[in-house]
């Protein structure tokens, strides 16, 4: 697994320079998943652009690297999904371009384009709610790809939660007629407003974890507290070699 700790992110402000990528983040909980998950580690290792969307997965790359002196892992820093999200936006409104979003329910679908419609009016923007289900059908995936295709979007932006969205974008990458491809999972919510993300000062001390932790803890209990104490383990066990 330490394959994935060697992240290949190109700095975000030269992802305009590329036509057509496939940009993913990881995080602990994503790392936890792929340990088990064959396929959403392939999709992951074999994006375009894997972005450290967590400060503990750029603390485990930077510990891990067999040569601080000259690793790459030093210049990792956090990017977040958000990042990403308005990175990729200001970038699409300066060439008047299209922006898809997969994903989410119609409701926040529309409290998407309402938003993006008054601070970015040169961005035409599509949305697709897929159903809402474990498994899609031939049917369902059939459907997506025709939506998305015909409007040929210079980005595409999937919030279908990892790691589905990941799985998603990886098995149809080639058949979808768009620029970038970014899996950005909450940021569908937080943009939206359907969920509030946490204050900047916490983003800055690296706590917006903690902030969610709070606000949603039947569903984040697991994830932080169970699932970044196997991350810290696993991490130890990689540096080690046991």
């Amino acid at each position: 697994m330490l394959k994935l700790f060697q992240l290949h992110n190109q700095p975000i402000n030269q992802l305009s320079s590329f036509k057509k990528l496939l940009i993913s983040t990881l995080n602990a909980h994503s790392y936890n998943i792929a340990q088990t998950d064959a396929l959403f580690e392939e999709a992951l290792l074999k994006s375009d652009v894997l972005i450290p969307d967590g400060i503990s997965v750029v603390w485990a790359a930077k510990w891990l690297s067999r040569n601080a002196e000259t690793s790459h892992a030093l210049s990792l820093r956090k990017i977040a999904g958000a990042d990403v999200f308005f990175y990729e936006m200001a970038r699409v409104e300066k060439i008047a371009g299209k922006c898809f979003f997969l994903g989410s329910s119609e409701t926040t679908l529309g409290k998407i384009k309402d938003r993006a419609f008054i601070e970015y009016p040169h961005i035409k923007v599509e949305c697709y709610s897929p159903p809402y289900k474990p498994e899609f059908t031939a049917e369902d995936n059939k459907a997506m790809l025709e939506v998305i295709n015909a409007f040929q979007p210079d980005v595409l932006f999937i919030g279908l939660t990892a790691p589905k969205q990941e799985k998603w974008a990886y098995q149809y990458f080639n058949q979808l007629m768009v620029g970038h491809v970014c899996c950005i999972g909450a940021v569908f919510d937080f943009y939206a407003g359907t969920v509030k993300r946490a204050p900047q000062w916490m983003i800055k001390i690296h706590m917006e974890w903690f902030c969610r932790l709070i606000k949603e803890p039947s569903r984040m209990w697991r994830r932080y507290l169970v699932g970044n104490t196997k991350f810290i383990w696993a991490v130890v066990k990689e540096k080690w070699g046991h």
